[in-house]
């Protein structure tokens, strides 16, 4: 093979499956048909859950030196506030991250592609896969250059990360259903002050639609989406300038506009493909999946695709695992997908409804609504965990295994495995577990319980082990998050729970590591 894994797609989503790849030692080939990577992106929130992977990848420092933390949400309807939403305090117990990180699409490609240098990896722009072909045991990819040379690639496993218009999707005849809003959108880089609350997301509901303002990196820089207003929406050569009446009429007419450096139309689509896999290849983040900007959910469920189908690929391609494990991957990240297309498609609706009552919904039911709940620290803290995409979980996917019962509001199999402050050493200072819980390795934590005394060989050297001490401190933070003693947790690379129960038994590991996961 010319390669393990060809990475079709250099945006955000190929970045981070190159990096997980090549950090782990797998032979990968990155190309994209563009001259080079993206300018100027509509993509801005980075969310808790993904700055928890950039801290595995070493890059979370980085993103959080170059974006802007957004602590709050408010939202305001004809002009007054009517609900914030306190991310800080919704999350502070939740993640290491309780905000959203304001930061474009190009920042975060910029950041990754940075980091691919680091495995020996380089992407290979202006290159254009123009013929697909899976053979028994590999893909031949034809690729051509921008001066029209052509070059044949061997590659075992094909990702397709390049988008809407996906090659890969093409070429492997996957069904996209869905469709286009009907409305145009824009969106604008602008310097500007006003009545906004400064340094977090403002959102302004207005009769026919709304206005997004995300603080942005710099003074007084904030980027603006909105609908364009209906006069507007025949016109091909709209500027900023039109749209800043609407702006005046709906979000204040104290906004005092100083530049603009960015301005962009644009149409949004919901559309969902029939499959993630057909036979050696794999379709990730838009290509996949495409849906509203309602919560800034795009550009991060795309990467956790990535971070869901990287450790199995490397497992795969390195032979310590089966090729049936990446079964999973689709049977994971599909569900994901169709439910945040729902969720995302329903609440789009309503917000940019041209109906008569739907302007009165927005305005008046959905703002109290809104203010209402959101004084309420249960609605505040289930918010933040779906908006942050910590509370996603694969409880019904194929590597979800229970031993026996465990409290319901316990972590389950499948969930997250939840962000723990614990002594690690009975003597020793209390420490942030999850800074132990590297994602090369699966790790087994015990509660309450000594290690059985068989060896433990279903994982090789995958594995690490730890048994937590008990202690006042310990038992505290574990009754916290309703983790019983005794019981354990099999952590995954991508810190998802594989396997739990209250008591920990090596034949029972092995089971899992042969019937689930495909080791050996």
């Amino acid at each position: 093979m010319d390669c393990d894994v060809l990475i079709v797609g250099a945006g955000p989503t190929g970045l981070m499956l190159a990096n997980q790849l090549g950090r782990r030692g797998v032979h990968t080939l990155i190309v994209d048909r563009h001259a080079g990577p993206s300018r100027e992106t509509r993509a801005l929130g980075v969310q808790a859950r993904t700055l928890e992977i950039y801290a595995q990848l070493g890059i979370a420092p980085r993103a959080l030196e170059l974006g802007k933390r957004g602590t709050g949400a408010n939202m305001w309807a004809e002009g007054r506030k009517m609900a914030r939403v306190p991310l800080g305090d919704a999350g502070r117990r939740v993640t290491p991250y309780p905000y959203i990180l304001i930061l474009g699409q190009d920042d975060n490609e910029r950041i990754m592609g940075d980091r691919l240098r680091d495995w020996g990896l380089a992407v290979h722009w202006n290159t254009e896969m123009i013929e697909l072909a899976q053979e028994p045991g590999h893909v031949t990819a034809t690729l051509r250059t921008a001066d029209g040379t052509i070059r044949r690639v061997d590659a075992t496993w094909v990702a397709g990360c390049d988008g809407a218009r996906s090659a890969v999707r093409e070429m492997n005849r996957i069904g996209f259903p869905g469709a286009p809003y009907e409305h145009v959108f824009f969106v604008a880089d602008v310097e500007m002050t006003g009545g906004m609350v400064p340094d977090e997301l403002n959102v302004y509901l207005w009769k026919k639609g709304f206005h997004l303002l995300f603080p942005m990196r710099g003074k007084d820089h904030w980027r603006i989406v909105g609908i364009l207003p209906p006069e507007l929406r025949g016109k091909e050569d709209a500027r900023f300038e039109d749209v800043i009446p609407s702006l005046h009429a709906e979000a204040g007419a104290g906004l005092s506009f100083k530049a603009c450096s960015w301005f962009s139309t644009y149409r949004i689509h919901h559309r969902c493909a029939s499959r993630f896999r057909k036979g050696r290849c794999f379709l990730l983040g838009d290509a996949a999946h495409i849906h509203s900007p309602v919560g800034a959910q795009g550009m991060n469920t795309g990467l956790q695709d990535a971070y869901n189908l990287a450790w199995k690929l490397a497992l795969v391609a390195e032979g310590e695992a089966g090729e049936t494990l990446l079964d999973s991957y689709e049977a994971e990240r599909l569900p994901v997908a169709r439910r945040l297309l729902e969720t995302t498609d329903r609440g789009f609706r309503l917000v940019v409804s041209d109906a008569p009552f739907a302007g009165l919904l927005r305005t008046q039911v959905l703002a109290r609504l809104a203010a209402f709940a959101m004084g309420r620290e249960r609605v505040q803290k289930l918010a933040f965990r779906t908006v942050s995409q910590t509370g996603i979980h694969y409880r019904e996917g194929p590597l979800a295994t229970s031993l026996d019962e465990l409290p319901a509001e316990a972590p389950q199999a499948g969930d997250r495995f939840p962000w723990l402050q614990l002594r690690l050493d009975a003597e020793g200072p209390v420490e942030d577990l999850f800074e132990r819980l590297e994602d090369t390795h699966f790790h087994l934590i015990a509660f309450g319980q000594a290690l059985p005394s068989e060896p433990l060989p279903a994982f090789g050297n995958l594995l690490h082990i730890h048994a937590m001490p008990a202690g006042a401190a310990n038992d505290a933070e574990l009754e916290r998050h309703k983790i019983p003693l005794p019981s354990f947790y099999l952590v995954r690379p991508d810190g998802y729970v594989g396997l739990c129960g209250r008591s920990l038994q090596a034949a029972a590991l092995a089971r899992y590591a042969a019937e689930r996961l495909h080791l050996g």
